[in-house]
């Protein structure tokens, strides 16, 4: 009789155990289920969120090179022509239609390229420029109008792509500011290089208001440049007249 008991004893006991087991190994189970699909919802938004980066940045780049590359050129044919203007009434004499249909064109091309911008911007690149071309964008501001000279400091040397380019664009982009801004001026740019640092300085003597710059899309699109590589970009009035954009990009970081 005692045998029996024990015996249903431990039939309960192992029932016990194995029901207690059972419910332990569910939980974990469910646990385990809930970990994976967390895990799971987690990696799609990791993946959605990757795509939405990739696509704003692909948008920005598109609107800093779309600024550099067309809003010069239209720029540097809006001055010329209007210089053009200016001397013939100047002289007593009536502009050419044609020309002013090409200042009036000029002005509508730079208006609808800031409204692409701005829808770009809502929500680099091998093939850019680099210092290489500077001597051929110092004779268009030269031809445009715009007397300009260049200082190379410190021996001129291999640099990386990236900063390459941003030290073009920097140049790029203050000068065009200086033909669209400054007034009857002149330029000068300033290449030093460091052991460690690459300084872009271009200064005016323009008719420049001392007070800061109202930010556009070139300023903007200059410091994001500048910045994204570890320098740092000031511009703003000199102390006596004139404008300076002075940039400082490292070397040795990419």
């Amino acid at each position: 009789m005692r045998t029996e008991r024990g015996r249903k004893r431990l039939y309960a006991t192992g029932w016990l155990v194995s029901c207690v087991i059972t419910v332990v190994a569910f939980v974990q189970w469910r646990a385990y289920i809930r970990e994976v699909e967390h895990r799971a919802a987690e990696a799609e938004r990791n993946h959605e969120e990757v795509a939405r980066r990739r696509a704003v940045e692909e948008r920005l780049r598109i609107a800093r090179e779309l600024h550099d590359s067309l809003t010069h050129s239209i720029s540097v044919i809006k001055v010329q022509a209007g210089v053009a203007a200016h001397l013939a009434r100047k002289h007593g004499e009536q502009p050419p239609d044609a020309l002013l249909a090409i200042q009036e064109a000029s002005n509508d091309a730079i208006r609808e390229l800031r409204s692409t911008l701005e829808v770009l911007r809502r929500d680099d690149d091998p093939n850019g420029s680099g210092l290489d071309r500077l001597s051929a964008l110092v004779e268009r501001a030269r031809a445009s109008g715009l007397p300009t000279t260049v200082t190379i400091e410190g021996g001129s040397r291999e640099l990386p792509t990236e900063v390459d380019q941003a030290a073009y664009r920097v140049v790029q982009e203050a000068l065009t500011n200086v033909s669209r801004h400054a007034g009857p001026a002149t330029a000068s740019v300033l290449i030093s290089y460091g052991d460690a640092i690459l300084t872009v300085r271009v200064d005016d003597d323009g008719s420049c208001a001392h007070q800061p710059p109202v930010p556009g899309y070139g300023l903007v699109g200059m410091r994001e440049r500048v910045t994204a590589l570890g320098g740092t970009l000031r511009a703003g009035p000199r102390e006596t007249r004139g404008f300076s954009v002075v940039a400082e990009l490292p070397t040795d970081k990419l």
